[in-house]
């Protein structure tokens, strides 16, 4: 009798559990934002590892580690991080990534620069060979959104504002989020440089500096890591 594949909402579990060997007791740690990242606060909340506190990359996230019990830290009190855990909306083979699907991209790049490495948590489904299914999501100045919309439409691709309940979303930054459909993106960190010096783009969602240098990926056989 053949067992049931696990569902995506086991895997995550899985990944966020494998996750946390890679918490250095006694340092801080960085913490994304997601579905994913729930489960490793979760996870996190119930280890009893003994770390300064986390630093969180959304306003989401620090509210569900508060409730949790676990410190919160303002970065701009840290220095420095051992680790930065969060999930992706697609990893390519050189651990590049798209994230801003929780609307977090740039509290995101900001924390995961400063922490000596990124693990990044996923499904098997996040797993792609070339970024851009996923739409990648851009933050920028509100009255920036039709320009780079437009230059976004030169390029053969299709930026769409991002709405919840039918009004536009603002993110924690206060700002807009363009959500972009068509893109093959080859060459992740020539397009991250290209995008950022449009003028209105606050971050560009594919993380190709801050790429990942350990991926935890679910899978139907078990946790698979991945280096970069």
């Amino acid at each position: 009798m053949s067992q049931t594949a696990p569902t995506q909402d086991e895997l995550k579990i899985l990944v966020a559990q494998a996750a946390l060997k890679y918490v250095v007791p006694g340092e801080y740690l960085g913490v994304g934002t997601g579905s994913t990242v729930n489960k490793f606060i979760d996870a996190l909340a119930a280890s009893g590892i003994a770390f300064k506190g986390a630093v969180s990359s959304s306003l989401a996230s620090t509210a569900r580690m508060q409730a949790l019990g676990i410190p919160v830290v303002d970065l701009t009190q840290v220095e420095r991080m051992s680790v930065y855990i969060d999930g992706a909306d697609e990893i390519d083979p050189k651990g590049c990534m798209i994230k801003g699907g929780g609307a977090a991209l740039t509290r995101e790049k900001i924390v995961a620069a400063q922490a000596d490495q990124f693990v990044c948590i996923a499904d098997a489904s996040k797993n792609v060979a070339v970024l851009g299914a996923f739409a990648l999501p851009v933050e920028v100045i509100p009255m920036a959104a039709p320009e780079i919309t437009r230059r976004f439409k030169a390029l053969g691709a299709q930026a769409v504002l991002r709405t919840v309940n039918g009004q536009t979303l603002v993110t924690d930054n206060g700002q807009y989020l363009l959500d972009v459909k068509g893109l093959q993106i080859a060459d992740a960190l020539f397009f991250e440089n290209t995008v950022n010096q449009w003028p209105g783009v606050v971050t560009v969602g594919v993380f190709a500096r801050q790429h990942a240098h350990v991926c935890l990926l679910g899978t139907a056989q078990g946790v698979q890591t991945i280096l970069y």
